[in-house]
């Protein structure tokens, strides 16, 4: 019985090793990347730009899916600027899913 035990928390530890959730968060990765795609032009990280900080859409974001926060920064919805008009969002240019989502996971923790 013991070993039947230890053998099912040795797989279930090793599944959660490689799983998603268990992977670490590479913020300098995440930054680089809005950086690279632009977002930085209009959103800096805790000062409000042309549009919103990181740091105040993290707070929103709390509510948000991660399919939802996907489908923003893939499909170019429109956006309110700071001085009130409207245009598309810009979309990400990367296809590498994990990628995007260490950029969800680290827009996520800005949140204070």
């Amino acid at each position: 019985m013991k070993m039947k035990l230890l053998a099912v928390s040795g797989a279930l530890l090793t599944a959660l090793a490689f799983s998603p959730v268990a992977s670490a968060l590479d913020a300098a990765g995440a930054e680089a990347l809005a950086k690279k795609e632009g977002c930085l032009k209009c959103h800096g990280i805790d000062k409000k730009k042309e549009a919103d900080s990181l740091i105040s859409i993290s707070a929103k974001l709390k509510k948000l899916s991660d399919a939802k926060i996907l489908e923003h920064l893939t499909t170019g919805p429109k956006v309110k600027m700071a001085d009130g008009s409207e245009e598309e969002h810009k979309i990400l240019k990367t296809k590498d899913k994990g990628d995007i989502d260490n950029l969800i996971a680290w827009l996520r923790s800005l949140a204070k």
